[in-house]
């Protein structure tokens, strides 16, 4: 993982190494490692900061888990910068949609509690006899009440281009534009466009507040090839 900013200070662009949680996911999955291990895996690798996939999260995520985690990274001199967390924007209004944002709203406490300033979410797929247009708009009037949200808190959300309806960088874009708030951005992750990879990562590169950066990248036929 890279972060990078929006408003860069004039000058020579700052990225800074993470380790993210989600590589790591069997091992967590099956307990035979614990996020405080990521702690120590930053340590012994030399990353700066760590990105939280809080997936194996103890239920509630309780500040008697979150706490000391945040203790033991700070002493040892490791950033907690972001966590990333399940989401589907498309949702039409209703109670589901309701329920959505209650949710992200409860991770932005999270965050904010472990000191990170970004949360990494993501688009959803389009709802079956919905257009693409129809889910897009979803995606905004869900998105804006949790980016109010979120920058109440002082905390940045990355949409992540991951297929569905964020699969193409114009659509993304178009939807991060529409929400119009300087907390959210695009979370880049330069191996899920699976077509013109590198124009689409141009065009994105003025709106990401996240970076991930892979050796890999998925092809039109499904397959993976080289990332250059």
């Amino acid at each position: 993982l890279l972060r990078a900013v929006d408003e860069q200070v004039p000058g020579k662009a700052r990225l800074r190494n993470a380790i993210c949680a989600y590589s790591y996911r069997e091992e967590l999955k099956s307990q035979s490692m614990s996020y405080s291990d990521l702690v120590r895996v930053a340590v012994e690798t030399g990353a700066e900061g760590l990105d939280l996939t809080v997936y194996w999260f103890p239920p509630g995520a309780p500040d008697s888990f979150l706490f000391p985690l945040k203790r033991l990274a700070f002493k040892n001199a490791v950033e907690i910068y972001s966590i990333s967390i399940r989401t589907d924007m498309c949702r039409p209004p209703g109670a589901v949609r309701d329920k959505e944002i209650t949710e992200v709203h409860k991770w932005v406490d999270a965050a904010a509690k472990l000191g990170a300033g970004h949360i990494r979410v993501f688009g959803g797929t389009v709802p079956k006899g919905s257009t693409e247009d129809e889910a897009a708009q979803w995606a905004v009037e869900t998105l804006k009440p949790c980016v109010e949200y979120a920058g109440s808190r002082g905390v940045i959300l990355g949409l992540e281009n991951h297929g569905g309806i964020t699969e193409r960088a114009e659509r993304i874009i178009q939807i991060v534009k529409e929400v119009g708030s300087p907390w959210l951005g695009i979370n880049l992750d330069t191996g899920n466009f699976n077509r013109n990879v590198l124009p689409q990562i141009e065009m994105s590169i003025p709106y990401a507040v996240n970076v991930q950066v892979k050796v890999e990248q998925r092809l039109e036929d499904g397959t993976r090839g080289p990332q250059d």
